[in-house]
């Protein structure tokens, strides 16, 4: 069994853990950084191939755990994603309601 850090890690947003057992490959949330100091990572490339990946499990719907669901998407990410209901259905709400606000804070600037 091996585990990566690929977010929350020295930091308080952007949790994101891979779980490799058993020739599965799980994605632990995908969360999107939203410290200032941070903000840079949400652009860089993941530790792994999205597509690769066999699952992604949501822990929570907070942003920092959901946010970067999306790009994982928008790369080449086509299973499951799984969390209980109600967090499966706030999720999307988070997801949209931060994508409108991106869209806002773009064409303000």
């Amino acid at each position: 069994m091996k585990l990566t850090f690929c977010g929350a890690n020295r930091q308080v947003t952007g949790s994101s853990y891979l779980l490799e057992a058993g020739g599965l490959r799980m994605l632990i949330d995908c969360g999107m950084f939203q410290e200032r100091k941070f903000l840079g990572r949400n652009w860089e490339p993941f530790a792994y191939t999205p597509a690769e990946l066999d699952v992604v499990l949501l822990t929570h719907a907070h942003l920092d755990h959901v946010g970067l669901v999306p790009k994982l998407v928008s790369q080449g990410y086509s299973g499951h994603i799984l969390g209980t209901a109600p967090t499966c259905e706030l999720a999307e709400l988070v997801m949209t309601d931060s994508g409108r606000i991106q869209e806002e804070d773009a064409a303000y600037k």
